[in-house]
């Protein structure tokens, strides 16, 4: 499984993640084991959130004996995200997840809150151990600005942000951003969440027969494309074990400058949207 440095923390770190928004849908069994997979797989970098349903009981079952491998990550919403707040909600994500820290905590998306009372949370709880770094998840490039006036460099640990081959926004602006500072950029959705491409379409034979040549998935295709860039990460969510491993096997896999080319002939990133695009 290829790994990257994530960001300022200076640790190696899966490119292809997994994540769990709505991963409570699917059967917990099935849920667990596909999680339980693509740790197996080497997918080791797992991301949740205190919004995300029962998310963080199925994570805390998936991992219960393979703690220490895993580089886990929670976000705690907005409206918790005072400096007391922000205490509180990460005690209540530790509980559920039954560990007694976590490798990063994100703030799930700029909210009311001064930044300065988030921030100064997540400080304490580096400070005492709960989290081992901190960082953000919807950011646009003036919110990052206004995180690193208040926080300096080297404490912004990711960015996670909205990110798949119909919505590549994030490479006008924030991504360069993020290369610049040493901020990972962690790519959610990278599947489009029910946009992906149509086999019949001229995008969706692109890849299909991009993957045919690798002996392996479009959806491999997309993830490799997808993370094709320095201090790039993804986490597609299943809750099917053989997809987890299929996810999985897309960290080794290669594309050629031909092959990016072509992918991003088909699936241009357009122009910079006003907004930056979040779901």
């Amino acid at each position: 499984m290829y790994a990257r440095s994530f960001g300022a923390m200076r640790v190696s770190v899966p490119v292809i993640g997994q994540g769990t928004w709505h991963i409570d849908s699917s059967d917990r069994t099935d849920a667990i084991r596909a999680l339980r997979a693509g740790i197996d797989a080497g997918m080791t970098h797992i991301d949740t959130a205190e919004m995300y349903g029962d998310a963080e009981a199925i994570v805390a079952a998936a991992i219960a004996d393979c703690r220490e491998e895993v580089f886990l990550v929670s976000k705690v919403v907005p409206g918790n995200a005072t400096r007391r707040g922000v205490a509180r909600a990460c005690e209540a994500s530790l509980r559920r997840l039954r560990t007694d820290r976590l490798d990063s905590y994100l703030l799930h998306w700029p909210g009311q809150h001064p930044l300065e009372e988030t921030i100064a949370g997540f400080e304490d709880l580096r400070r005492a151990g709960k989290i081992l770094s901190w960082g953000v998840s919807n950011f646009d490039v003036e919110d990052l600005d206004r995180a690193l006036a208040i926080a300096g460099p080297d404490r912004i640990a990711c960015n996670q942000v909205l990110y798949h081959l119909n919505e590549r926004a994030i490479e006008h602006a924030v991504l360069p951003w993020c290369e610049k500072h040493g901020v990972a950029m962690v790519g959610y959705s990278p599947f489009g969440s029910g946009d992906f491409p149509d086999p019949a379409s001229a995008g969706g034979r692109v890849l299909a027969g991009i993957a045919q040549s690798h002996g392996t998935t479009p959806y491999a295709v997309a993830l490799a494309f997808l993370t094709r860039l320095p201090g790039t990460f993804t986490i597609p969510k299943t809750g099917r074990p053989d997809r987890a491993i299929e996810n999985a096997g897309a960290a080794d896999l290669h594309l050629g400058a031909a092959e990016i080319a072509l992918i991003d002939a088909h699936f241009p990133r357009g122009p910079r949207p006003r907004i930056l695009p979040m779901l």
